[in-house]
């Protein structure tokens, strides 16, 4: 049964530590709105960046990923996709574009939801853009290798209409002066993963929705900002929450705050990253806030050489300047001497 009911969420008691949450964001968006206006050339140049961690980071957490050195040309179209892997990311990028690109809010709609499939399985599977036609399970992998039916979403025959009420209810939901308009945007994503309507690829299609969702109400700094990669940062917390909040589900006795918790609180990171980028900007050039930004977000520990990869308009040199300062100040160790020398984000 549908977290996202108009009637619910408006008899819902919003707690304490939730109210601050959602007033934070709120405020967080006012001040977004006055960086577009005085600060344009520093999200130009973070923007580039957000785009190509969000295409790493959501087919990263699906399994997906690509040799480092073809990640940028693949994601910025530079090079043609080789194998399914790549074509997956390219049209993960071309979603975002379409996204990015509409220039009034989009009504979000069964037929929206299906295009973000078909762009983001990049047209190699056959189902894609197509509701799945078969049952399916979530299925988590026990330490013992023991597998494990943790959820059972909603059924193929009933995806249909399910995914039509979740878009009707969205929109009712949106004229109710009553709900804020964030709590129903988190409310249309965990209903939409306990759905699960495709096959494959409804971890990606959540994000982008989520995306899509934010910025048809104002909140524009998955522009700026990876979603996907803070998502990836607390992939645990993820599952765990989306675990308990889908606990009954079915029967509409589901929790549902802690989602609203995770949800609000990614949001909110992801403006106090983008508060700090913004206004560290007057002590370095726009290029070394690009390059530490960079550098902070590596999962994993990196070579001068991939990092130089991911920052091709960018110089070696400031590169190896950027990196000192931060070695000096403790926010990067290095590891090893010459060519194989690997740096590591201090935690």
């Amino acid at each position: 049964m549908l977290t996202l009911d108009p009637k619910k969420l408006a008899a819902a008691t919003l707690p304490v530590g939730t109210g601050w949450l959602l007033a934070a964001c709120m405020e967080a968006k006012g001040k977004q709105d006055l960086w577009l206006r005085q600060k344009p050339e520093v999200l130009r140049a973070l923007r580039e960046q957000a785009i190509i961690q969000s295409v790493e980071s959501s087919n990263r957490i699906e399994g997906v990923t690509i040799p480092p050195d073809r990640l940028r040309p693949v994601v910025l179209g530079k090079a043609k996709p080789r194998d399914r892997s790549e074509e997956e990311l390219a049209g993960y990028r071309r979603a975002l574009d379409w996204i990015f690109s509409r220039k009034r809010a989009v009504m979000v709609s069964p037929e929206v939801i299906k295009r973000l499939h078909a762009m983001a399985q990049g047209g190699f599977s056959g189902d894609a853009g197509e509701w799945k036609k078969r049952d399916n399970e979530i299925i988590e992998i026990l330490l013992t290798g023991e597998r494990k039916v943790r959820f059972v979403p909603t059924s193929a025959k009933d995806t249909p209409k399910a995914i039509d009420l979740l878009c009707r209810n969205y929109h009712e939901a949106c004229g109710e002066e009553g709900i804020p308009p964030l709590l129903v945007i988190a409310a249309f994503v965990s209903d939409f993963l306990c759905i699960h309507p495709f096959r494959d690829g409804n971890g990606r299609v959540s994000r982008l929705a989520t995306t899509l969702l934010l910025q048809s109400h104002g909140f524009e700094v998955a522009r700026f900002v990876s979603l996907e990669r803070l998502v990836e940062d607390t992939k645990e917390e993820y599952y765990r929450v989306l675990a308990r909040c889908s606990t009954r589900w079915a029967t509409g006795r589901n929790e549902f705050v802690p989602w609203w918790n995770y949800f609000l609180g990614m949001l909110r990171r992801a403006y106090v990253d983008l508060e700090r980028q913004v206004e560290s900007v007057d002590a370095r050039p726009a290029k070394g806030v690009l390059i530490r930004r960079t550098v902070l977000t590596q999962v994993e520990s990196f070579t001068l050489a991939g990092l130089s990869a991911q920052l091709p308009s960018v110089s070696p040199q400031l590169i190896k300047k950027t990196l000192a300062a931060m070695k000096a100040a403790r926010e990067v160790q290095l590891h090893g001497r010459g060519r194989g020398a690997r740096w590591e984000v201090i935690r």
